[in-house]
């Protein structure tokens, strides 16, 4: 485990330090999570012929990684019991290289044009400021960046019931989230609030809020604004309702695995959660991807499950090296490799239709680049930014400072 707050987390969540410290099978699922993401985006432009359909390589690999959120957030914020540290390392944490990849594809765009799905107009300024990109229906400078939105909406959820004391009931929230992923899917067929200003709204409760936090003034009703707030955006403007709903659910799912784990809850909530979200789609108003067809929905999420099953059942062994390490830099490697795959097709040009030894070569080389890109932003941005995050939550701690006393009591 890690020696600060933040804990771990999916793409987003900071490899662990420290001798004896790092839980080696949470570092080989999150590896597997980038590398099915990265093969999900490499494959349809240099080995299409390669690419499966009875499942979906990316939603596996983002189901794993909100798995693994949900295993470790709330437990590891629990065993701190600093909220204001929490905040501080998630940003160190998440933001230097978030921020780094924005102003490179910003940078390069009068070569690579951004995305047609990004607005032009500060709508996309305030998601992107606060990562609630997909909640609030725009598009990231990045297309992997969506996902983040719903690790931020989680880490609001799960501080608000931090701070009120209800964060113990995960297996409950689980059932609730997905039972509602399944009602959402069937009354909305896709975001009530639309326009600009969504992301106006969340951006300016987001930066009030938790400056409440942090500072320790009215902590936790901002908590619960926030919390309200983020839950809101994820039902009313996001761009598919239950699927953010769903993905709720599945982290909690993960909270509720660690619960069980630890002794402190039952198991059946997650099969209940896992039969209410392959149901989700199969009636939804707004489910007409391939990737949500029944039988790939099914597969894909069984597989997911058993991924992590697997994981669990590995701990205490010795894993590849390659996987634990492909965990330590997933979130650069997550961040990084589809802008770069984009980059690379535009001086290679379209391989989809080349003889497939040339497809092969190709796709190494761009392989071999988004790994050695991956490795040095985690070695000069993502760690350098940590180490500024434990600078600063340091500086911030102190008796009573930054607890769940200056909260408004302790909670769970």
């Amino acid at each position: 485990m890690p020696s600060d707050p933040g804990g771990q987390g999916g793409p987003a969540g900071p490899g662990p330090s420290g001798t004896g410290a790092r839980l080696a099978w949470l570092d080989a699922l999150r590896g597997i999570g980038a590398t099915a993401v990265v093969a999900e985006h490499l494959l349809p432009w240099f080995l299409p012929g390669l690419r499966p359909y009875w499942f979906s390589l990316g939603v596996y690999g983002i189901l794993v990684f909100f798995l693994v959120s949900g295993y470790i957030i709330p437990t590891s914020l629990e065993r701190h019991g600093d909220v204001r540290a929490f905040w501080i390392s998630r940003f160190f944490r998440l933001y230097p290289l978030y921020l780094a990849v924005t102003a490179l594809v910003l940078a390069l765009s009068w070569w690579v044009p951004v995305r047609a799905e990004v607005p032009r107009d500060g709508s996309a300024v305030a998601a992107h400021a606060t990562m609630l990109l997909d909640v609030v229906s725009v598009g990231g400078v990045a297309d992997t960046m969506w996902t983040l939105s719903y690790e931020m909406v989680f880490y609001l959820v799960v501080t608000a019931l931090f701070l009120v004391g209800g964060h113990r009931g995960s297996g409950t929230l689980a059932m609730v989230f997905a039972a509602g992923a399944v009602v959402v899917g069937l009354v909305a067929g896709g975001a009530v609030f639309r326009g600009v200003w969504p992301a106006y709204v969340t951006a300016v409760v987001f930066a009030a809020g938790l400056a409440c936090v942090l500072w320790g003034r009215a902590r936790t009703a901002a908590a619960c604004v926030l919390g309200v707030t983020a839950l809101a955006a994820l039902v009313l403007s996001s761009r598919i309702p239950w699927l953010g709903v769903a993905v709720v659910a599945v982290m909690f799912a993960g909270t509720a695995i660690r619960r069980w784990e630890e002794g402190t809850g039952p198991l059946w909530p997650v099969a209940v959660t896992a039969a209410l979200v392959v149901l989700a789609p199969l009636q939804a108003i707004e489910a007409g991807w391939w990737w949500v067809e029944a039988d790939v929905w099914l597969t894909t999420i069984a597989l997911a499950g058993g991924t992590f099953a697997g994981g669990m059942a590995l701990r205490g062994r010795r894993l590849p090296r390659a996987l634990v390490w492909l965990g330590l830099v997933s979130y650069s490697l997550y961040l990084v490799h589809h802008p770069l795959l984009k980059y690379f097709t535009e001086l290679s040009g379209d391989l989809r239709h080349a003889e497939p030894a040339f497809q092969a070569a190709m796709a190494v080389l761009a392989l071999a680049l988004v790994l050695g890109a991956s490795a040095l932003a985690y070695r000069y941005v993502e760690r350098p930014g940590q180490a500024w995050g434990r600078r600063v939550a340091r500086a911030f701690s102190g008796a009573g400072r930054g607890g769940l006393r200056s909260g408004g009591g302790r909670a769970g």
